[in-house]
């Protein structure tokens, strides 16, 4: 057998040895009698304070909106410097994005969500004193490099510490503490400057650091690096302190051990054909929901609303309640569906 066949064979292998899954549905009534003993106090703790990190991203998008007008008279902003303002942002949240994987993989998905909190930090003190249009743009492209670390690591770190049952309503949470931030920005930038807007986003940035410390790392990244003392400890604190661990404990090994099998992938891999389909279907959905000018709305709602003859701050007001409502209705729904399956 030639190299590329081995690697097709190999690529072909399941993730989870088949004598593994049998073991676990000749197990189910032990493991669901194990079940009864985990106590997931420490993953509902752990998740605020990872969307704490979500909502600073929500806080980085809704921040444009709503000061467009006060930042162009004190700072004396023509509108394609303005311009530049908003759009920045996502320029610092692609480079975020970029560069997140290996951060994470690097420093554990804690220490990741510790850089992007300073990123955010930094780049909102400078927004803050600013007096220029160059420290307001270094300010905006350093809160989009942290939202871009933030997009990736916050829902990854809920997904590695949350039980299957609970996984997929607490990943939901990651998009509605988004939309909260957005719309908290919209509602208090009527009535705050500019300048005292900046500082309320340094509030989620300060909670996440801080709660950090209180927390464990992720245990598949743990197992992942080689520490098992480590690992054992942190999913011992996410499941309780009766809860036995030792199934899925195995079952996180068995699957790290299977990844390093396998070859590893590069970018091009994605283009064979039997990939393509998937990738097509994948990407085209993230890229059809962007170029759908979603951010677009969300950096200049006030001045949409004001262009067309509306007020700007009860169509702000309006349009923040309305995502908040429409998202956590979306995380009701997915919440259920979730219960009715398990």
């Amino acid at each position: 057998m030639d190299v590329k066949e081995d690697v097709q064979e190999n690529i072909r292998e399941p993730l989870m040895p088949i004598e593994n899954i049998l073991a676990h549905e000749d197990g189910g009534a032990g493991d669901r009698t194990n079940n009864k003993k985990v106590n997931p106090c420490m993953v509902y703790f752990s998740t605020p304070i990872a969307v704490c990190g979500s909502y600073a991203f929500g806080s980085c998008a809704g921040y444009s909106s709503p000061t467009q007008s006060a930042i162009r008279e004190d700072i004396a902003l023509s509108l394609a410097e303005y311009s530049v303002f908003g759009s920045i942002l996502t320029f610092g949240a692609m480079i975020g994005a970029i560069t997140s994987g290996p951060i994470a993989n690097y420093v554990g998905r804690k220490g990741a969500m510790r850089v992007s909190s300073v990123f955010c930090v930094a780049g909102w003190l400078a927004i803050y004193f600013a007096e220029g249009v160059w420290p307001l743009d270094i300010g905006r492209l350093a809160t989009g490099y942290g939202m871009g670390v933030f997009s990736y690591v916050v829902p990854v770190f809920i997904a590695e510490i949350a039980p299957k049952n609970l996984r997929g309503a607490l990943t939901a949470a990651n998009q509605l503490m988004i939309c909260a931030g957005v719309s908290v920005a919209f509602i208090i930038g009527t009535v705050l400057t500019w300048r005292a807007l900046a500082l309320t986003g340094i509030i989620p940035c300060a909670i996440l650091f801080l709660g950090l410390f209180f927390i464990p790392e992720s245990p598949r990244w743990l197992a992942k690096t080689g520490k098992e003392k480590e690992f054992e400890a942190a999913l011992q604190k996410l499941r309780g302190k009766d809860a036995d661990i030792t199934h899925e404990a195995a079952e996180i090994q068995d699957y790290i051990e299977t990844l390093e099998r396998l070859p590893k992938a590069g970018m091009l891999d994605l283009f064979q054909r039997r990939y393509l389909r998937s990738v097509t279907i994948g990407v085209g959905l993230m890229v059809f929901q962007q170029f759908g000018g979603i951010n677009g709305i969300c950096f200049y709602t006030s001045t949409i609303f004001e262009s067309a003859g509306f007020s700007s701050s009860v169509g702000t007001i309006i349009y923040a309640i309305l995502q908040v409502v429409v998202t956590g209705l979306n995380t009701i729904v997915i919440f259920t569906s979730i219960r009715l399956k398990s």
